[in-house]
């Protein structure tokens, strides 16, 4: 697939979600002031925000799809997720294993994401190559689902508060099987939003008994690219193993590193 393509169909991925209450206001007589009436969307990311606040360790199978409708063709990887948290840091590693393209046998594909708050690290084991791109100060690490959600589309895991920013969030009937085990979201990007220029819309699903995401689709802007991550068999705050977010680069791999752009006053 395209490196653009990928990059810009990653770029949703990991955005975390918090949420506050929505009520009515009192009026100022004497009658005792009504009781406050939370908007379902606001109760929805409310629990959300405290399920992930909860959340140290999480690990996952992940599928990850990517259709383009005007070519008729869909790519899907396959792989594993990991993320670990410890006081402010917070490391989160992204392995796919597989390709399959339309309807061609599934290869074997070796491509991995690791993010550790301040770096994205990239390795591609097809064209031997790594890329390191620092996302942030050394001294202002930031969450790592949220650094992931700058590349990788998966929704849900961040902060919260960011959403309400950038998208207008609908909360979608749901219907047969997913009507008693998921919560489903629609977000709309607002014009001034930071995806305007990438996506439209994006959707998720929050499976009922976890409390955490368990899909996100996002559509591009011209409606060419929808892109979509299914987390499958989670595993919430079983400790792992820390080891599995250290990697060492092959030596004969080409290395590209790109430092934080400081923003000019």
């Amino acid at each position: 697939m395209d490196r653009k393509i990928i990059a810009k169909s990653l770029f949703i991925l990991l955005i975390v979600v918090s949420a506050c209450w929505a009520g009515c206001s009192a009026k100022t007589t004497s009658v005792e002031p009504k009781e406050k009436q939370a908007n379902p969307v606001d109760v929805v990311l409310n629990q959300l925000s405290r399920r992930t606040k909860q959340l140290k360790f999480y690990e996952a199978r992940v599928e990850y799809k990517v259709i383009q409708p005007v070519f008729e063709s869909t790519t899907l990887r396959k792989g594993a997720l990991y993320y670990a948290k410890s006081g402010r840091k917070s490391k989160l590693r992204a392995d796919f294993k597989t390709l399959k393209q339309d309807d061609e046998k599934e290869q074997i594909y070796r491509e991995e994401f690791i993010f550790d708050g301040v770096w994205l690290t990239r390795i591609n084991y097809r064209i031997k190559q790594v890329t390191m791109h620092q996302m942030a100060e050394p001294n202002k690490p930031v969450d790592a689902f949220e650094l992931a959600g700058r590349n990788l589309p998966i929704v849900g895991f961040a902060k919260i508060e960011d959403l309400k920013k950038q998208f207008e969030i609908k909360l979608v009937e749901q219907q047969g099987d997913e009507e008693g085990n998921f919560i489903h979201l629609h977000l709309k990007v607002k014009p001034d939003s930071t995806y305007k220029d990438n996506y439209t819309s994006v959707d998720f699903w929050i499976d009922k008994k976890l409390g955490l995401p368990a899909k996100i689709t996002a559509v591009s802007t011209e409606g060419d690219i929808i892109s979509q991550i299914k987390l499958l068999k989670p595993q919430v705050n079983s400790k792992m193993d820390l080891k599995i977010f250290e990697f060492k680069v092959p030596n004969d791999f080409g290395k590209e590193i790109i430092p934080l752009k400081k923003n000019k006053n």
